[in-house]
């Protein structure tokens, strides 16, 4: 069987793409929706991270999940900064998340409470994107809307205690090659990461409805 990592990358691709390449994510990353929409776009990813962070304290003794929880990866209090400069102050009094949202992250929560297997399929899809493309939206948002280089706006894109992303991400491929599973239970993982690359692209899906171009 191949390596882990390798057969979670590849299993996965086809989810991964179609959710890249969302109409509402071009729109966004092509400059043709305004800050607005970015900052819906923030909001909703809040709702998820809690639901990986909230859980991640007592997942740390886990076998499985355990060697995954990585201070440094940690992404709330950045998501809840970026939303203060782009909500102001009362940000939390406006947070709604879209119905697409709810289920993405009750999903999350529901691994994070029995699925340790799981957990790890939604902290992958997650945290590895964030290091990878993540760094495209901070540097089109950037340009886009005027944000200061790694700034308010978009310090959930700025890892600042990862002094070497590839080095950080190979770690984590190690991490995964070494997973305390059996084949049957990589392969439930494997299908939990397409689960979740399914549940990204609806949450861009309602995104895309709430911010259609005006032709």
């Amino acid at each position: 069987m191949d390596a882990f990592s390798t057969a979670i990358r590849v299993a996965s691709h086809e989810q991964h793409t179609e959710a890249e390449t969302s109409t509402f994510m071009s729109d966004l990353l092509g400059g043709r929706l305004g800050v607005a929409a970015y900052a819906r776009y923030t909001e909703q990813l809040w709702f998820v991270y809690r639901a990986l962070e909230d859980a991640a304290e007592a997942l740390r003794g886990d076998p499985v999940a355990g060697p995954f929880i990585r201070p440094e990866l940690m992404r709330v209090a950045q998501i809840e900064r970026d939303l203060a400069h782009l909500r102001g102050p009362g940000w939390r009094e406006s947070l709604a998340a879209l119905p697409a949202t709810r289920a993405y992250a009750d999903r999350v929560a529901r691994c994070a409470a029995t699925w340790p297997g799981g957990y790890v399929a939604h902290h992958y899809t997650r945290y590895l994107g964030d290091l990878s493309g993540g760094q495209i939206i901070r540097d089109k948002a950037e340009r886009t809307w005027g944000f200061e280089r790694r700034g308010d706006g978009v310090r959930f894109y700025v890892f600042a205690d990862i002094a070497n992303p590839a080095a950080f991400k190979r770690g984590y491929r190690e991490l995964l090659d070494a997973i305390a599973a059996d084949d049957l239970e990589k392969q439930r993982i494997i299908d939990e990461c397409k689960l979740a690359f399914d549940l990204n692209g609806a949450v861009f899906r309602e995104l895309g409805e709430q911010f259609p171009l005006t032709a």
